[in-house]
Order: C-alpha cells, then structure tokens, then sequence
C-alpha cells in the first residue's frame, strides 16, 4: 500500500491521517494529527507463543521531549522512565482496545503510540486511542471495531468536544468517552462535583461525536479495499469441557448458593471439587481423550472450571436476582471507619473498610517546595500540589510474590482517586501545603480505588485538611445475558472477575467528582449507564453516612508535628535581596532560625517549620529586610557597633541605620560611648534615607505614645 492521506472534519476541527509514509514494516501505523500534535500509531502482530492462555496484548504511548522543543533533565539528558502521564495514557489507549479483540485470539499484540509533536492546544491522548483503532485495522487484526475516542468539556453551561488544555483547566468538567458501533465502551472522568444528570449528558454528547468518527474510519477502510478477519473462534474440541461441566456443575452451583461462606472458605470448596475432578481425570486409562486433551494443555481444566463457575455465578444473578454472599443487586457491604490511628510523626489517617476490603490512607502536610515539578512530560502544568499513592501488596490477597516498584495499576488507581479529591481541595491561597496521601491496600475484595478515595478523605481530614466536601465512592457491575442487564452495587472480587463491567463513581452528596468505566463486552447503551451511574449515588450516600459517623468535619487543629506555614507577601523585585548572591542570605535565615523558606515569582513567601516560634522569627527577618521605610517611623532597635562620629543600630531584622552623634540627646554628647553602648535597647526614629540609601536614624522628637507603640510592636514580634 502506498501514501494515503484523509481529512476527518470533526467538530470544527480537522483530524489528519497519513498511511503509509510512517513505520512501513509495522503491521498498521498511521500519523494523526490535529493542529500541530502529531501522534504516530503502529498495531503489530507476532504469531502466538505455546501454551499461552489469554491475549498477550501490550499498549505503549511514549512521549519524547523534542515534541514539545525541550531537551530532557538529568545527567543522561534523554527520556528514562515513562512518566506517570505516560503510562495513564498507556492505560487509556489499553482499556477500549482490549475488549474488542475477540476471546480466543492468542497472538502476541502490541501498540505503540508516540507523540512526535505537540502544541498547548490539543492534547495527544484521545488522538493516540482513536489512533490505535485505525492503525489496528490497517494491521488485519481480528477486530471487533472500528472504536474511537474523544473529550468532553464544559465552559460555562456548553458542552465541547476535544476542549484545548486551556478550557479543560477553566471548565468544570474533563471527561473522556469512547465508544464501539455497539455503545460506550470507555469513560474516563474529573468532575467539578457535577450532579449525576449532567454527567449522562456529557457522556451521551461524546458518544453522538465517537460516531462520527467510527464511521469516519468505516469509509477509510473501504477506500483502502481493506478486509477484516472474521471473527469466529476456531473449533475446539469439547470432551473435555463435557467431562468437567458433567462432574462439576452442581457441586459447584451448591457452593455458589451458600451464602454463609466467607472469601476464603468458598475459594476453598471450590478448590476442592477442581482437585476431585482432576484427580478422577489422572485415573483415566492414557488413551483416553479426556485425559490426552487435559495432558495436551495444562492450563485447561482450570480454564473449563473457570468457566463453568461464571456462567452459575451470572445465571443465578439473572435469574434469582441473588449475589454470591446473599446481598441484593443494590446492597452494600458492612462498612466501618476509624481516624487517628497511627501514632506520633503521622499528619493524619484513616482506616476504611467495606466487607474484606481494607484501606489504610495516610496524609502527610508539606511544604510550597514539596510539591511535584512536571517539567519531565508533555503536559503545560509544572507542578502537582497533591499527590496521591496506592500500593497494593501480595498480602493483601493472600498471596507471595516480590515486591516491585509500582505497576501501572498502582498508578492508574493512585491516578483515579486524586482525581476525585482535587475538586474539594482548599485553594493554595488558603492552605498553602502540598499533600500526599498514600493509601495502603491491606485487604482486597473488590473495589480498593473506591476504597482508596474513602480512607483518603477520612485521612485529610483527620490531618486538619479544611477540605470543601468529603467524598465516597462505589464500584458498580454489570452481568449482562442477552438482553437480560443486571447492575450490582458494590462489587466483589469474584464478580469484578466474572462480570462485564468495572464502573467507578465517587463525589460528595452534590455531585460527581470523578467515574471511570470499563468494559469487558463491547459497548453498552445509554440507558445501563445511566441506571449504574443513579445506583451508584445510592451508594455512594450510604458510605458517606458512615464515614461522617467516624468524623464529621475537618479537626481544628492539625497534628504538633505537621509544619506550621507562615505567608507574606513581598515586592517581586525584593526576591534577589531575600535570597542574596548565591543564596547567601536566604540560607543564613534559614540556618539561623531553623526554618524552611520557599519564594514564588510572584513574590509569596511561604515560612515553614515544626515549630512556629521559628517561622515567626523567620518571617520578622524577612519583613524586616523588604519593609518600605519612611521618614519618622519610630522603632526600638539594638546597638550592634559604636564608631566616633555615631552609633549603629538594628532596628529591623536585616536593617540597620546609624544615629549621628548629634542626634543621640538634646544637648552636646562628647563621647558616643557616654551615652550608648553595644547591645544597649534604645528607641529611634527614621530622620532620613539618602540618595545612595543609607538610613540615618535620631532619638530626638520622638513622642511618648510613638515610643509605646514601637515596644508593643517589637513585643509581638519578639
């Protein structure tokens, strides 16, 4: 195929696509583009490994600097580790894609999305998703596409689509919706806590526009005479599965029908009637076909067994309307809340459980300058004020492996559950601290991101975070058989695994702060995810009604070891004076009264320390250094040297001026040292400043009430 170029006109944009000029020996690539961001996409595929049971699909975006006309940091001066944008975006090009390639494809598969250019305008990664969708289908890949991708913003009451980085940070609403021929297959949300109406209304406004562009991709795959592989699954030999339906089914329909049963114990049945049908199979003569067919693949009993336990566990929620542990389709599990738990140096914590899941988040209170630089990725912000961590160790699930630094699904929930805490965040003006929340999974059964923005919320504010709301969250499924839809509140384990779909919603009780939906089936209609999103507001109110038993509001006060911020504001030009040649001065302060000091361009200072004695002393020397003074200001200052013509005294931390030896009494002095001597107390007021900026000071024409006033002052600043 040669060079092949078509413009998509979309939403008063054009999207650009070039075939064939790029990657020629990727199975599919194409470069789309909008203005000036460029994303080329390649699809390539490998023929698959033995033994393999499941699609070894791999999704990659890349970013590289020079996109953005900027040349790396660091000793290396080249990319490293993908940043944590990077691999959201990874995520977000993954959870549409994977659906859609049919069950029994084995093949190895990769995407590759790399942003060759970017401009502040539009953002590559809605580009990169619908790209993938195209560059697979130039591939030949089994496919049950096309699928495409956009965002949604709102200004003012108008949603748009593909908002500028611009109109995304000054509108209430970043929402990312893609879609399949067959419905929503993908939404990705932070919401200014919008109440749940608008939010359909945002997602079904994307989908109308996901449309459009699938069908946009439709006619570009006729004008190339592309054809797709069909998409039935080879034939396979079904003795076996037979075999183990025969001898499994009841026993395990029994197991799913005891309500009673905890996580473990009904894991543990389960393992029981695997093991029996396993060993009755090792009975069988060599030449039997059940047990050449389970010889010939290792993995298949328990893939058959898998299988069989999902469709008893789907068909009794259809038809009973019963889940696994007895709740009903809308119930919650048991929930139970605690704060302070940690001892000693921590700022804040929470403890939030719901039924077997158990989160422990931990906030910790720092400083302007603790906040995280962004100048290592594409994006326009430079810094994130708040930060959020999740860590899921093997414990949490009973199980061994090594600990490894965090995966993309640590970062993706991590991700998912800041974005629902910004919004109630207090303005840096206000609470001028960075915040880290770490959630800790200490026991996992379903839904620990939901879990996360709970125990997180309960951490803020035992920290003394004067958040606007707290926040709650649910996960909601979906078990769909044919047309029968069933939406579950609250999902476990067993039917996040088994199910059709991973629906997160969290807000506060006016609104949606953040959802993220997945999909394990190929779309779902507008009305399922409005019932789920509705449902979901049920939950999320119970949660929020036990969280706010444990605690109701913020504390008052925040905890004796989190540093106390002092803010003043001083003259942009005065920042060289603060920090000095070399950052001479500014390091003497900070040696000097303990303290950690950070200075904007806009000239805040911002004056930490544990001990706010020391952020106060701080903070005098640093008023005292940029303070404008003006003639007859009257201060108490010390003396600090005497020469024969004056003495020279400090008034204000960093300033001092000298009173010339006829200003220091009202009749003849012979000697300065007859009248003051070093360390003495003395009050004085500003005779005169210079044209070269020297202070000359008097003790001369100062009335009683100004010297009252100048000792009070110094008093409180002492």
């Amino acid at each position: 195929m040669g060079e092949f170029e078509k413009s998509i006109s979309f939403d008063g944009r054009d999207i650009r696509l070039k075939i064939g000029l790029l990657a020629p020996q990727a199975g599919g690539s194409v470069l789309i583009q909008s203005g000036d961001t460029a994303v080329l996409v390649t699809a390539t595929r490998s023929t698959a490994r033995e033994g393999v049971d499941f699609l070894p699909l791999t999704v990659d975006y890349e970013e590289r600097l020079y996109a953005a006309g900027r040349i790396p940091g660091g000793i290396l001066r080249r990319e490293g580790r993908p940043p944590e944008k990077a691999i959201l975006t990874s995520r977000l090009i993954d959870r549409p894609l994977r659906p859609l390639f049919p069950s029994w494809l084995r093949d190895d598969l990769q995407i590759v999305a790399l942003t060759l250019s970017m401009d502040e305008l539009v953002p590559p990664d809605v580009l990169a998703v619908t790209g993938a969708s195209i560059a697979t289908l130039l591939a030949k890949i089994p496919f049950n596409g096309p699928m495409a991708a956009v965002r949604v913003g709102l200004v003012g009451d108008d949603f748009i689509i593909n908002p500028t980085y611009a109109e995304i940070e000054s509108g209430d609403l970043d929402l990312v919706v893609a879609g399949s021929p067959d419905g929503v297959i993908m939404v990705e949300a932070g919401a200014n806590q919008l109440p749940e109406l608008d939010i359909i209304e945002a997602i079904e406004f994307g989908y109308e526009a996901v449309q459009d562009l699938i069908s946009a991709q439709n006619d570009l795959i006729a004008e190339l005479g592309i054809e797709i592989p069909p998409l039935e699954p080879p034939e396979e030999d079904a003795t076996l599965d037979n075999f183990i339906s025969d001898r499994a089914t009841e026993a395990i329909k029994k197991i799913l029908s005891q309500f009673d049963l905890t996580k473990s114990e009904r894991d543990a049945a389960l393992d029981e009637v695997k093991a029996a049908v396993e060993a009755e199979i090792e009975q069988l003569a060599e030449d039997d076909p059940v047990r050449v067919a389970a010889s010939a693949d290792s993995k298949a009993v328990g893939n058959t067994f898998k299988s069989i336990t999902k469709n008893l566990m789907r068909k009794q929620i259809i038809e009973d309307n019963v889940r696994v542990d007895g709740r009903k389709l809308d119930e919650v599990r048991p929930v139970s809340c605690q704060v302070g738990i940690i001892p000693r140096r921590v700022h804040g914590s929470g403890l939030f459980n719901r039924g077997l899941t158990q989160v422990l988040s931990v906030c910790t209170l720092g400083t302007p300058g603790d906040a995280q630089n962004l100048t290592d990725d594409l994006q326009p912000d430079q810094e994130k004020r708040y930060m959020h961590h999740y860590n899921f160790p093997p414990f949490s699930v009973g199980e061994t492996r090594p600990l490894r630094a965090p995966g993309r699904r640590e970062i993706g929930h991590g991700a998912l559950a800041e974005r629902a805490l910004l919004p109630v965040l207090p303005p840096k003006s206000a609470f001028p601290y960075s915040l880290r929340v770490v959630s800790e999974v200490l026991s996992s059964n379903g839904s620990t991101s939901m879990g996360s923005v709970c125990g997180s919320t309960l951490a803020l504010m035992d920290a003394g975070v004067p958040i606007i709301k707290p926040v709650s969250g649910a996960a909601m499924g979906l078990i769909k058989e044919g047309d029968e839809v069933r939406v579950l509140t609250d999902i476990q384990g067993i039917e996040d695994f088994l199910g059709d779909m991973d629906f997160k919603v969290a807000g506060t009780d006016s609104g949606i702060t953040a959802l993220q939906m997945d999909m394990k089936i190929s779309g779902l209609s507008m009305d399922v995810i409005a019932k789920a999103i509705h449902q979901a507001k049920d939950a999320r109110l119970h949660i929020l009604e036990k969280m706010l038993a444990c605690i109701d509001k913020p504390r008052t006060e925040m905890s004796p070891y989190a540093p106390r911020l002092l803010t003043l504001k001083i003259d942009p030009d005065m920042i060289g004076l603060v920090i000095g040649p070399g950052g001479k001065t500014i390091k003497g302060i900070t040696e000097e009264t303990g303290s950690r000091i950070d200075i904007d361009d806009d000239g805040t200072v911002t004056i930490s320390a544990v001990d706010e004695s020391k952020a106060r002393r701080a903070r005098n020397i640093i008023q005292g250094m940029t303070r404008k003074l003006n003639e007859g200001d009257v201060y108490v200052g010390r003396v600090t040297r005497i020469i024969p013509i004056g003495a020279f005294v400090e008034f204000l931390p960093g300033k001092e001026g000298m009173i010339h030896i006829s200003q220091l009494a009202d009749y003849r002095v012979g000697k300065v040292e007859d009248e003051v001597s070093v360390g003495d107390e003395v009050i004085i007021k500003v005779r005169e400043i210079d044209s070269k900026g020297r202070i000359n000071l008097t003790r001369l024409g100062i009335h009683p009430d100004q010297a009252a006033a100048a000792r009070e002052a110094a008093e409180v600043n002492r």
